[in-house]
C-alpha cells in the first residue's frame, strides 16, 4: 500500500477575502510541506568564489527555484482568477505573499483605523438573550484575535473580565461564584469557558427536570376559584424562582386555612391542603416532629403556585401532611434558597459603590474615561470597575451643557513646550478666602499637562507667566517655543511682548471675537469648572474653597485620559513615568488626622476631624482643612471616611474659613 493510500493529503486553503484566517492556514499548509522558508527568505543569491563553491551554490539556487515554483503553484490554486491577474507580475512566492499582505491586511494607518473599530466592537460586545456560551465566546474571541492581528496587546485577564461583565442576567450568580473562588488575573479563557459550559448544562438540566415534574391542571392555573394565596386569575406567570416571602400580608380578611405562617423553627415548608399543589410526588420516607413532641408523616412533596400582587410565583419542596391544620413557611429554607441571589445582589451593589467612589475620587471623571485608564493600564492602583446603572446627579448639576460644534486642530506639537496654550478664567464669584478671583491656566500642547495659578487681578498674568516659564523649563530641560493666547490686555501689554521677544518665544494671538482659535485652553477651563462644581456639590463644600478644588481637579486631570493622547495620561506624556492613583480620595470628605503626642495631653483625643483638600506640594503628605481651628494642616497619618462629609449647614459645627488664605 502506497503512502498516498495511507494518508489523506491536506487541501489547499482557498482565499475567501479574510486574509488573517487564510494566511494562518496557508502558512500552516506550507510548513507541513517544508516550504515556508521560500516565503520567509526567498530564493538565495549565489555567492562569488571558487568554481566548486559556485557549482554547489548553483545547485542550491536551482533547487530553491524549483521549490519556489511549487509554492507559487499552491498560491495560484488558492487565489481566484480576478486576484491572480493583479499579481501576475510577481516573480517569486515571497513577492506574491508580500503583495497579498499589503493589499488585504493593510498599511499601518489602515490597521490603526481597523483597530479602533475593533476596540469599539469589543467594548459593545454583550451576550444575547438565549445565546449559548459557545456562540458568545466564539464571537468574543473572533474580535480579540482580529485585534491581536492588528497589533493590539490583549491580556488574558482583560478578555476574562470582559466575558464576565457581558453575560446575561441569568449568569449573575455564576459570575459571583467564579469571582469569589478564582483569581481572575490567573484564570485562563479555557478554564472560564469550561466553567460556564458546566453551569449552562446545569441550568438546562434544572429546567428540564422542573418541567418533567410539573403537573399543572388547567382548571387550577387559569380561571379557577382556588383558595387564599393560590387562587386563580390572569396574573403574569414568571419563571420558577424561589420567592422570599419574608412579609406578605393580605389586605382583606381570610379564613384561617388560607393563611401562611412564617416559622423560624420550621425545617421545611409544609401544608395540609392538597389542592394547592401544582406538582406532587409521593414520599413516605420522612416525618416531622412538632412542638409537642408528636410526629406527623409526610405523604408527598411538591410545588405550590402562589399569586403575589398579580404575579404567579412557585414555592418548591413543600411537604404535604394531611393532618396539618396550619400552613407553615420555613424562614430557614427561604433564606437558604435566597442566599445565592442575595450574595450576587450584594456583590453587584458593592461593585457599583466602588465604581462611584472612584468616579468621585477622579473629580467626577466619566466612566468611559475610567474604563480607558484600566483597559490601557495608564495608571497604577486603579482596579477594574463596573459601570453603575444609576446616573450621577451631581454630574448633571455641575456639567450639563449644550452639544459641541467645534472641530479638531490639524497640527500638534511634537515635543514638550513647543507650544503652550494659556487663558484666564474669571472673575469667579465668590472670591476665594484670600480675595483671588481669576484662574490662569497653561497647557502644554504635546502632553496636554495643565498648570493653574490663582490671581487677584488679570494684571498679575505677566509675573505669573515668568514664574511658570522658569519652573517648567528647568524641570524639563527645554525652552518654550510658542505661546498661544487670546488678545486680552493682560497678554498684549508692551512688557509681555518685549519679554517674549527677548526670550525667543513666538506669539500666536487669536483673531477678534474668535475664541475657538484658543480652543484647547478654553475647553480646559470649561472642563475644570464643570468638575469643580460637581466636586463642591458632592460634599456640600462652601464655594469659597474653589481654588483648592481647582488645584486638586487639575492634579486629577493630569492623571486622566485625554482624546489628544493615545494610551497615555498627560503626566506620563510629560514626565515619561506612569502615575499611581492609589492615594486618590474624594474631595471634601472627612479625614481623621492623628495628633502627635507632643501636641496633646494624656486625656486629649488622639485625632481630629478635618476636610480633605488634596496633597501637599511641599511634602509627601495630605493637605487638609480643620474647620474648628480654621487652619490648613498637612499630615501623612490620616484615616478617611469618604462617604461622610462635614455638616456645613449645622451652625454648631460650621466654622467660616475667614483666616484661611489661598
Amino acid at each position: 500500500m502506497s503512502t498516498s493510500d495511507k494518508f489523506v493529503q491536506p487541501s489547499i486553503p482557498k482565499f475567501d477575502g479574510h486574509y488573517d484566517y487564510w494566511s494562518m492556514t496557508m502558512e500552516n499548509f506550507l510548513r507541513s510541506k517544508e516550504m515556508w522558508n521560500m516565503v520567509e527568505e526567498g530564493i538565495p543569491t549565489p555567492a562569488t568564489g571558487t568554481a566548486a563553491a559556485s557549482e554547489a551554490q548553483r545547485k542550491v539556487v536551482e533547487e530553491a527555484k524549483l521549490k519556489d515554483m511549487k509554492v507559487k503553484n499552491y498560491l495560484f490554486q488558492a487565489i481566484d482568477r480576478e486576484i491572480l491577474e493583479t499579481i501576475l507580475d510577481k516573480r517569486t512566492s515571497k513577492a506574491i505573499w508580500e503583495s497579498m499582505k499589503q493589499k488585504y491586511q493593510g498599511s499601518t494607518k489602515v490597521r490603526r483605523a481597523q483597530l479602533q473599530a475593533l476596540r469599539r466592537e469589543f467594548e459593545l460586545l454583550a451576550m444575547k438573550e438565549g445565546e449559548k456560551v459557545d456562540s458568545f465566546l466564539g464571537r468574543t474571541l473572533t474580535v480579540v484575535n482580529k485585534m491581536k492581528t492588528n497589533g493590539e496587546t490583549m491580556e488574558q485577564s482583560t478578555v476574562v473580565g470582559k466575558i464576565l461583565r457581558s453575560l446575561t442576567n441569568k449568569f449573575n450568580y455564576v459570575v459571583c461564584s467564579i469571582e469569589e473562588s478564582n483569581d481572575l488575573n490567573n484564570l485562563s479563557i479555557d478554564e472560564l469557558h469550561g466553567s460556564l459550559l458546566v453551569h449552562e448544562q446545569r441550568m438546562q438540566g434544572c429546567q428540564e427536570e422542573e418541567h418533567a415534574l410539573k403537573v399543572v391542571q388547567e382548571d387550577r392555573s387559569g380561571r379557577g376559584r382556588g383558595r387564599g394565596m393560590s387562587r386563580g386569575g390572569r396574573g403574569r406567570e414568571l419563571n420558577e424562582e424561589e420567592l422570599l416571602l419574608m412579609a406578605h400580608v393580605e389586605s382583606r380578611q381570610t379564613d384561617e386555612e388560607d393563611v401562611w405562617f412564617l416559622d423560624s423553627g420550621c425545617s421545611n415548608h409544609m401544608t395540609g391542603n392538597k389542592k394547592w399543589f401544582s406538582s406532587l410526588v409521593e414520599d413516605h420516607s420522612q416525618s416531622v416532629k412538632l412542638g409537642n413532641d408528636t410526629r406527623m408523616a409526610v405523604v408527598a412533596k411538591g410545588s405550590i403556585r402562589v399569586q403575589i400582587n398579580g404575579i404567579i410565583q412557585v414555592i418548591s419542596d413543600v411537604y404535604y401532611i394531611p393532618e396539618l391544620k396550619n400552613n407553615l413557611l420555613s424562614i430557614g429554607q427561604l433564606q437558604e434558597r435566597a442566599s445565592k441571589t442575595h450574595m450576587c445582589l450584594q456583590a453587584e451593589n458593592v461593585a457599583e459603590k466602588e465604581a462611584h467612589m472612584w468616579h468621585c475620587r477622579f473629580g467626577h471623571l466619566n466612566h468611559k474615561g475610567l474604563r480607558t485608564l484600566v483597559y490601557n493600564q495608564m495608571v497604577i492602583g486603579l482596579p477594574s470597575l463596573k459601570t453603575p446603572k444609576k446616573m450621577c446627579t451631581t454630574c448633571l448639576t455641575g456639567k450639563q451643557h449644550r452639544e459641541p460644534t467645534s472641530g479638531k486642530s490639524l497640527w500638534r506639537a511634537s515635543h514638550q513646550l513647543q507650544l503652550v496654550h494659556s487663558d484666564i478664567c474669571g472673575p469667579i464669584k465668590p472670591a476665594s478666602n484670600s480675595g483671588k478671583r481669576y484662574i490662569l491656566s497653561f497647557i502644554d500642547d504635546f502632553s496636554r499637562k495643565t498648570w493653574v495659578y490663582f490671581l487677584h487681578e488679570k494684571s498679575e498674568a505677566f509675573v505669573t507667566f515668568k514664574n511658570y516659564k522658569a519652573y517648567v523649563e528647568k524641570e524639563i530641560g527645554a525652552h518654550i517655543t510658542c505661546l498661544r493666547t487670546d488678545r486680552g490686555g493682560e497678554f498684549t501689554s508692551n512688557e509681555f511682548r518685549e519679554f517674549c521677544q527677548t526670550q525667543g518665544i513666538n506669539r500666536q494671538l487669536t483673531t477678534a471675537f474668535t475664541p475657538q482659535q484658543n480652543g484647547v485652553a478654553e475647553r480646559k477651563n470649561r472642563t475644570i469648572m464643570n468638575a469643580v462644581r460637581s466636586m463642591l456639590s458632592e460634599k456640600k463644600v462652601p464655594r469659597t474653597f474653589w481654588p483648592e478644588a481647582v488645584k486638586w481637579c487639575v492634579h486629577i486631570q493630569n492623571r486622566s485620559p485625554t482624546a489628544a493622547i493615545e494610551k497615555k495620561t498627560p503626566e506620563e506624556a510629560w514626565s515619561g513615568e506612569k502615575p499611581t492613583v492609589e492615594y486618590f480620595r474624594i474631595f471634601g470628605c472627612i479625614a481623621h488626622v492623628h495628633v502627635p503626642d507632643q501636641r496633646r495631653s494624656k486625656l486629649d483625643d488622639k485625632s481630629r476631624k478635618c476636610i480633605f483638600l488634596g496633597v501637599s506640594d511641599e511634602s509627601k503628605a495630605w493637605r487638609l482643612y480643620d474647620p474648628v481651628s480654621e487652619k490648613v494642616v498637612t499630615s501623612k497619618d490620616v484615616v478617611f471616611e469618604e462617604e461622610e462629609s462635614w455638616d456645613w449647614e449645622n451652625m454648631t459645627e460650621r466654622k467660616q474659613a475667614r483666616h484661611f488664605r489661598m
